[in-house]
């Protein structure tokens, strides 16, 4: 263990005994109860940043420097994967030229989503490889970028896969430096760093990372969480292929097990109904209610799915002969419901892995006869998707519950017991975008993403992760609701200044004996973490982007859990050329707390010419909270009129203080 990383450790533990004994002491003794409407929301945001912070001392705790890479392995297979849908052909060529011409003996391919002329007779005239989508993909879902690829992984046979971004042009070397550390069997992705070519030193976009692609990637690496960011990454194909089997047979699983439960609620009814002259048929149904126990156990003990349901079915149609002949009358009674169910798997999304939870409790509340009980039971596992025919293949290896596959597909990986690597070299360089509202865009696509997998696979309720694990992704995930602090920041200085109300019970000096060392250490933390790399766009993107913040929290939980569409938008590679002048309505929502934080700067002063009430000292202290908040939202004005690095004029000062948030940059 070097130096550096102990003095790391005995910081990240004085931060978080500072921060805990703050907001310990804020909840118990200092909350102002009787203005809990901006009491209460502020100690709150205040604890959220506290578990930030510690989740950030976790990650940085076990710090892994690879340091040089070991020799490549010989004699393997690698396909290089451009995904590209509607990019320049010449930009994607670009890329291809310089893959074609990567050390390492590989197959370079182009996956062009957009299936176009010009694109196939550009890479078939330089010997480069060219896919697109089949015909059975028309008509189901294309799951965008994880479609694309996991539509590749089927018609390639590489071993390993690098995969690049259209605009990301790969060094000679990059097969060579990543490579050898699949000598470790478990060794499933070696992630490298997202580096652009077209940022000026000022980075007024934020587009650079170097604090996520660095000292946080690095640490998640220390916990074996360092995870796939879309581009720049070779993966083992043996560990998709398991990860998209493992996928198929639990998707299959779940429709097995929904079937047997909604199964039991129909024999469990049709039992009730049976008058004191049924004994046969009681015995029958009886059986049933065994034989679906039986199933369900097996199915628990690990038995293999279709073993169980092949038993299960060849019993229940044993019961159905004993009793078809007893009760006709009532069978026909059924047929056209039965006929109905079995509906269930006629269209694309109606397979019984796919159906909601409402129809299968409509199947099990009906009325049933007890051979019609039978028979619903029957369908109900026929109706099983084992096809999977909503999609346009069975088996899909990379995630497709996100708008972004990168994260749930590593943390699936992670889950099967496979094992990562973060590599903190540059071996690609890509380009950024150069307006804001392409800067804006791709960054609410980075977060819904993140917050889709937050809500549909909290990494915390995940097996076979590691607890560590499990913390990893949870930090980041958890970094996307700052939206809502910054909002709480940027609300209390302006209540003080302009109202008078205390959101705390006074503005004591125990007040700022306990924050300030907690704030002190805590920059001293980012900056011995960051080791001399400019930081200071990360801190101003974290609140300045407060609203793409919130929208993508709301929008993926509105997706997830009320089905509302997300869409896709894929980042554009050039500059877009504004109409109308600048795009201020891009950024008005920082506009207008901009303008309430002047205000409230001008009623403090006001307040402390005329001081009658209250103390100075707080005025003071929000006077200093008032400026930092503005010089931090300045940001996006700047934002908002940069027109590409040619005509950028700031420099490499803006970048001098060593401050960031946890997040550092999302995966892309």
């Amino acid at each position: 263990m070097t130096k550096r990383l102990l003095l790391i450790r005995f910081v990240v533990l004085v931060t978080a005994l500072l921060g805990i004994n703050y907001v310990a002491w804020r909840w118990l003794f200092s909350v102002h109860w009787s203005a809990w409407w901006i009491a209460v929301p502020l100690v709150v945001a205040e604890t959220y940043s506290l578990v930030d912070s510690l989740l950030f001392g976790m990650t940085v705790w076990r710090a892994k420097g690879r340091g040089e890479p070991p020799a490549p392995l010989p004699d393997r297979t690698v396909d290089v994967f451009i995904t590209t849908y509607n990019e320049p052909v010449e930009m994607v060529m670009r890329t291809a030229r310089a893959a074609k011409a990567i050390r390492y003996p590989h197959q370079t391919w182009v996956l062009d989503d957009g299936d176009r002329a010009e694109m196939r007779a550009a890479c078939e005239a330089e010997g480069i490889g060219w896919v697109t989508r089949a015909a059975h993909w028309e008509g189901r879902p294309r799951h965008a970028k994880a479609g694309n690829l996991n539509n590749a992984l089927l018609a390639t046979e590489g071993e390993f896969l690098l995969i690049l971004d259209a605009d990301q042009v790969p060094s000679p070397e990059i097969l060579d430096r990543t490579l050898g550390y699949f000598e470790d069997e478990r060794m499933a992705l070696v992630q490298t760093p997202q580096w652009f070519e077209n940022v000026p030193p000022s980075d007024p976009l934020g587009s650079q990372a170097p604090l996520f692609y660095g000292p946080i990637q690095q640490g998640k690496d220390g916990w074996n969480a360092a995870f796939f960011c879309g581009s720049n990454a070779v993966i083992r194909r043996e560990a998709l292929m398991q990860l998209g089997i493992t996928g198929y047979v639990g998707e299959v699983e779940v429709g097995v097990h929904r079937a047997l439960r909604t199964a039991r609620r129909v024999v469990t009814r049709a039992r009730r109904q049976l008058g004191p002259d049924q004994a046969d048929v009681r015995a029958g149904l009886d059986t049933i209610l065994q034989d679906l126990g039986r199933a369900r156990r097996e199915l628990a003990q690990g038995e293999a799915l279709f073993d169980v349901t092949y038993r299960f079915q060849r019993r229940v149609d044993e019961v159905h002969r004993r009793l078809v002949a007893a009760d006709l009358t009532a069978v026909r009674e059924d047929l056209s419901a039965i006929a109905e169910l079995e509906g269930i798997g006629a269209g694309p999304d109606a397979r019984l892995a796919t159906v909601d939870d409402e129809a299968l409790d409509r199947i099990a509340s009906r009325e049933w006869s007890p051979l019609g009980a039978i028979e619903t039971v029957q369908a109900l596992v026929d109706a099983v998707d084992v096809g999977r025919a909503d999609e346009a293949q069975p088996v899909m290896p990379l995630a497709t519950i996100s708008v972004t596959e990168d994260m749930a597909t590593c943390m699936r990986l992670h889950g099967l017991g496979w094992r990562t690597a973060y590599v903190d070299e540059v071996l690609a360089h890509g380009l950024a975008p150069e307006d804001v509202e392409t800067m804006l865009t791709q960054r609410l696509r980075w977060a819904q993403g993140t917050m889709q997998v937050f809500f549909r696979e909290n990494p915390l309720l995940q097996r076979g992760l590691t607890w560590p694990q499990r913390l990893m992704y949870f930090s980041t995930m958890w970094s996307y609701l700052s939206g809502f602090a910054a909002v709480v920041y940027i609300a209390a200085p302006v209540v003080y200044l302009t109202l008078g109300v205390l959101p705390v019970d006074a503005w004591s000096g125990e007040f700022f004996l306990r924050l300030i060392p907690f704030l002190v250490v805590n920059q001293l933390l980012f900056w011995l973490v960051a080791d001399g790399r400019p930081t200071w766009r990360g801190q101003q993107y974290s609140l300045a982007l407060f609203p793409t913040w919130i929208k993508a929290v709301t929008s993926a939980f509105a997706n997830v859990y009320l089905g509302r569409p997300l869409g896709f938008a894929v980042t554009p590679k050039t500059r877009r050329e504004q109409e109308g002048g600048r795009p201020w309505r891009l950024v008005r929502p920082q506009l207008v707390a901009m303008v309430v934080l002047v205000l409230a700067v001008i009623a403090g002063v006001v307040r402390l010419e005329a001081f009658d009430e209250g103390s100075p000292l707080g005025v003071y202290a929000n006077l200093f909270w008032v400026c930092f908040d503005l010089v931090v939202l300045w940001v996006v004005v700047r934002a908002v009129r940069y027109r590409g690095p040619e005509t950028d004029t700031g420099g490499a000062a803006a970048l001098a203080v060593a401050t960031t948030s946890t997040r550092g940059g999302p995966p892309a």
